[in-house]
């Protein structure tokens, strides 16, 4: 590969992964003061957000499974040349995503009480949630509609929007969360309230942008639709699943410290944030690195999409690396910023000591996963997803902390990850060498 392609090649991925780091850190940071406003509010009320999560990822799940098969089948329809059938797909998700999430916020709404009965909700956080739920459902249904417009967005190739937008919403939600929480008063409706203006002005910014661009088209007489909606499915029910996952890998893990007392809880709870921050570049490559593969897949360039992926996962390493030397050198004074108490630092600095030395390995297999979907290949991603929990991750987190009690969970950690890392790889390499059977040049 000549350096000018290379080069070339490099700044494309570099142009549209920064406005995603910029938005996925805004949004971070949105919800954090969320949660911040809220518990100044009291037991009660923090309460009720509590209870509103578990209900909140079911309905994250259905917008990113479908916002994955978005951009993997637009992408890829695009890269056929076909972009009058692009226009209809991007108007046949936004009617599904619209319908589905209205239809699931139904269904909370109306079975609320069975939901927190299951939950172990007190009684007296009962009016909180009817207070809070309305709203709250109707924010979360206007976030769905936003996410499905930020995934045509990608699919075309346009991060800078989707980006500016996730920024420009959560500064406009932190704004405004004071105003309505405390000034007028509206308590833990007010946190609702905020979100939903921050929602309606993004949406009132994007629709029109995509409408202009010609992105959506509703008129579907030559669209098959049952096809399309079947299409749709086969990588999106996959992509919920995965996303379905973490969450259970989570308390499980939980569990497994939460053996360890109080303060390992509240060191691995901190820890868990500081993960989240550290790969937050790899997750801004899962959102603009499918819609790239995406087209060159739709276009066979097999061999360019094996060039990018590789790039992709050197860059992955090279600053994951470099982040696992730096929190090394610096680990005992950063875990002295982080917590007061001398039992959660210790646990704090054992993390930074071991663990970061594998997330390189770890964005790998985070990467490989969006990867896969935009190949076509979404139980591939699903089985990598779950591999990597279930068969790396816990089960050396579980072993590795009966043998060297809390030092051994992180030792588990570390290893879990290094292994999902090359697991990963092996899946993803063996399945583009068969996608890429005829292609004459594979390193």
């Amino acid at each position: 590969m000549r350096t000018s392609e290379t080069i070339a090649l490099a700044k494309d991925i570099f142009i549209q992964t920064r406005p995603m780091v910029f938005g996925i850190l805004f949004l971070m940071s949105f919800q954090l003061a969320d949660s911040t406003f809220i518990s100044q509010l009291g037991v009660l009320p923090l309460a009720a957000q509590g209870f509103t999560m578990p209900l909140q990822m079911v309905i994250i799940g259905l917008q990113v499974g479908l916002g994955i098969a978005t951009t993997a089948i637009i992408s890829r329809i695009l890269g056929q040349k076909e972009d009058l059938r692009a226009r209809q797909i991007g108007g046949l998700v936004m009617t599904i995503g619209a319908l589905g999430v209205f239809l699931i916020a139904l269904i909370i709404w109306l079975i609320r009480y069975n939901i927190l009965t299951l939950l172990g909700a007190p009684a007296e956080v009962t009016p909180y949630i009817n207070q809070y739920w309305p709203l709250w459902l109707c924010s979360a249904w206007l976030g769905a509609m936003l996410y499905f417009a930020y995934s045509i967005c990608r699919s075309h190739g346009n991060t800078f929007l989707p980006g500016m937008l996730m920024m420009t919403t959560s500064i406009i939600n932190i704004i405004l969360d004071p105003i309505f929480i405390f000034y007028f008063d509206f308590g833990l409706v007010g946190a609702a309230i905020a979100t939903l203006c921050s929602f309606s002005i993004g949406l009132l910014i994007i629709i029109p942008k995509v409408a202009e661009k010609s992105w959506l088209s509703f008129d579907w007489a030559t669209l098959q639709i049952w096809l399309s909606i079947k299409e749709l499915n086969a990588v999106m029910i996959p992509a919920m699943m995965s996303q379905l996952l973490p969450p259970l890998s989570s308390m499980l893990a939980t569990k497994i410290v939460a053996a360890f007392g109080a303060a390992a809880i509240a060191g691995w709870a901190m820890v868990s944030r500081i993960e989240f921050f550290t790969i937050v570049v790899v997750l801004a490559l899962t959102m603009s690195l499918p819609p790239m593969i995406g087209r060159l897949f739709g276009a066979k360039d097999c061999l360019t999409i094996i060039r990018l992926v590789k790039m992709a996962v050197l860059f992955t390493l090279c600053l994951q690396g470099l982040l696992a030397v730096v929190f090394f050198i610096f680990a005992a004074p950063l875990a002295s910023f982080f917590s007061a108490e001398e039992q959660v630092v210790a646990v704090i600095y054992q993390y930074l000591v071991l663990v970061p030395i594998s997330l390189s390995s770890l964005g790998v297999c985070i990467l490989m996963v969006s990867i896969c979907n935009a190949l076509a290949m979404p139980m591939r991603a699903l089985l990598i997803s779950a591999l990597r929990l279930f068969v790396c991750y816990l089960p050396l987190l579980w072993g590795a902390s009966r043998l060297w009690q809390l030092d051994g969970v992180f030792i588990g950690a570390m290893l879990g990850n290094i292994l999902a890392g090359l697991m990963a790889w092996s899946l993803y390499y063996h399945a583009i060498r068969k996608i890429a059977v005829h292609s004459p040049l594979i390193d």
